[in-house]
């Protein structure tokens, strides 16, 4: 099958946080391509076992920026409790879940941008000690890069689009 969504990996390499971000950027982008053209209700179609679906994954990914960004790195008490469930209220939109996510990246790359560099340290503890920036940025695209693959499998099973 011809792979139709297909976008190039960064070659950005001036610096390791150029580098970082750059690689976290390409992997939410990747998510959010998954989304392009669907309908409501594809985008909440479960199709695994799970409540996976195309929209609840964004929503997770987005309590996953402000908890790891937000609270971890920044310290903000705010979104110590951030919702990372993949259930998605009938009366949120699609459009006021991606416009959610893209406001929580946004965040997450002002915070990543205003450390001075990757071996900052978290504000709060994980796992009992402070992790560096470094850290958390490859955690969350490791964490990203996964689920962009599970939207992947998803948006395949819905329309046959397959691409990263």
């Amino acid at each position: 099958m011809l792979e139709s969504q297909r976008e190039r990996v960064p070659f950005n390499d001036d610096n390791e946080t150029d580098t970082a971000l750059a690689f976290l950027s390409f992997s939410r982008s990747c998510v959010l391509k998954k989304l392009e053209g669907l309908d409501e209700e594809q985008l909440r179609r479960r199709l695994v076992v799970s409540d996976t679906t195309l929209l609840g994954l964004v929503q997770h990914l987005t309590g996953a920026e402000r908890y790891w960004f937000g609270y971890t790195v920044a310290g903000d008490p705010q979104y110590a409790e951030a919702d990372l469930g993949m259930t998605v209220a009938e009366d949120r939109t699609a459009d006021q879940v991606v416009a959610d996510y893209r406001a929580a990246t946004a965040a997450s790359d002002e915070c990543i941008r205003a450390a001075r560099d990757l071996d900052v340290r978290t504000a709060r503890s994980v796992d009992a000690e402070p992790r560096t920036l470094r850290w958390v940025l490859a955690h969350m695209t490791g964490e990203t890069a996964r689920h962009a693959g599970h939207a992947d499998i998803l948006r395949e099973l819905i329309d046959g689009v397959t691409g990263r």
